[in-house]
Parts: structure tokens; sequence; C-alpha cells
């Protein structure tokens, strides 16, 4: 215990008096005593775990222009089609007469 400067130090029964060691169950206290280890060895470990370097969801990672290639592409359509419609035939260009 005196490793871990736990506060929660066994308990003599022999000190006790006979209604308290019919009653004393150190369940609770081996337990908080076990959390608390748990939890140092826990911190510990994340004191010293290597640290991811790269970001688990880098997006376009530099290489590409992601979303202002879509845009562009649906800007070129569309003037394109503004053109397409400007070029079309209005109605007959011979009279029928």
């Amino acid at each position: 215990m005196s490793a871990f400067n736990l506060r929660n130090g066994t308990v003599d029964k022999r000190r006790l008096s006979a209604a308290d060691k019919q009653s004393y169950r150190p369940q609770r206290r081996q337990q908080a005593v076990a959390r608390a280890r748990a939890y140092r060895g826990q911190m510990a470990w994340d004191a010293h775990r290597e640290r991811p370097t790269v970001d688990r969801a880098p997006g376009t990672g530099g290489f590409t222009q992601g979303i202002s290639i879509q845009q562009q592409r649906l800007r070129d359509e569309g003037a394109k089609l503004k053109r397409s419609k400007q070029l079309r035939n209005e109605g007959l260009i011979y009279d029928a007469s």
C-alpha cells in the first residue's frame, strides 16, 4: 500500500470489538484500492504512450483541391448551359410562304 501512497490501509481486526469483527467486510476497501491502482496505472501508461502524429481524418491531405474542384466544374457546366441556350434556334429562320 505504501508504494502507491494510498491512505486506505488495512484494518487490524484484533483491535475491533466482537460486534465490529462480525460486521466488518473489507471488500469495499479492497475495491477502492483496486480502482485507485488501476486509475494510477492508466494515468502512468497514458503519460508515456506514443502520441499519434497524423490526423485521423486528414480531409483532402493537401494534394487535391477538394470541394473547390466540384464548385468550378458546376460553374463551368452552368456557363456551358447558358451559352447553349443563347445559341438555340428561336424559331424558323426561313419563311415557309
